[in-house]
């Protein structure tokens, strides 16, 4: 079947569960190790007389850019477990503190908590048309958002997280946690529209087999741009690859859960 997504609507981007790194170019670095203001003072006359919530919530999103770019290229120099905290907030020119204001765990500096994978994927399989089943409408969106791994803009931020997650024993337990929650909340949505009853496994079943789909496109994706494939050749195997994956779900699948 072809895979698409809802209209108005996109796929996720590169990374789904993961960061891409960096966010964004790198920025100078800072000229002290603990100011996280400018170096030069502020008069009176150039403070704002009030700073409103937009410009509060700007300078979070700024702050919070700066320490993922420093925390990227530092585990891109040196491996995730080989970096601490203080190094990180150092390179990012803020104090240790607002780090984990920002990321009151390490491991967040990479995974999203949330991923907005989430959300995407339970409404993908909220919205699905009558007559659908939960394997074919989360399948086609999973294939879909992880083709896009192979679009030449997203080889670099791809490569530089395979090689900082496959490093770093933590990240790979870490990863695993947030698939493992992913699977959980499929399988309640499935259970919850399905009426399933406790104990029965073909909730589990299902949401287990269309994220095992998802993990096996990243993995894929990841072995092919490290060694140097991305573009269209890489877009073609994932979507070929994809398909078949959803073949197999649809062909064990395809009478669970069709919507009435």
């Amino acid at each position: 079947m072809p895979v698409s997504t809802p209209a108005g609507e996109e796929a996720p981007s590169a990374g789904a569960v993961i960061r891409t790194m960096p966010s964004r170019p790198p920025v100078p670095r800072p000229v002290t190790k603990t100011t996280e203001a400018a170096a030069e003072p502020v008069t009176p006359a150039d403070r704002p007389a009030k700073r409103t919530p937009g410009a509060r919530e700007r300078r979070y999103q700024e702050t919070r850019a700066r320490i993922v770019d420093a925390a990227a290229e530092l585990f891109a120099e040196r491996g995730f477990d080989s970096v601490s905290v203080m190094e990180i907030a150092k390179r990012a020119g803020v104090v240790e503190k607002t780090v984990f204001n920002h990321f009151p765990v390490k491991e967040g500096l990479v995974f999203d908590a949330d991923p907005p994978m989430r959300s995407a994927l339970l409404d993908a399989v909220r919205r699905r048309p009558a007559g659908e089943s939960v394997s074919a409408a989360a399948g086609s969106f999973v294939v879909a958002a992880m083709s896009r791994l192979g679009a030449p803009e997203a080889a670099d931020g791809v490569a530089a997280m395979a090689k900082v997650v496959r490093g770093s024993r933590t990240l790979q337990i870490r990863e695993r946690e947030i698939l493992g929650a992913l699977t959980d909340a499929l399988a309640e949505l499935i259970a919850e529209e399905t009426g399933a009853r406790s104990g029965d496994i073909e909730p589990w079943l299902a949401a287990h087999a269309v994220l095992g789909l998802y993990a096996s496109l990243l993995e894929l994706a990841r072995d092919r741009v490290l060694s140097g494939s991305d573009g269209p050749e890489l877009t073609a195997e994932l979507l070929r690859q994809g398909q078949r994956g959803l073949s197999l779900l649809q062909f064990g699948l395809a009478g669970f859960a069709k919507r009435k």
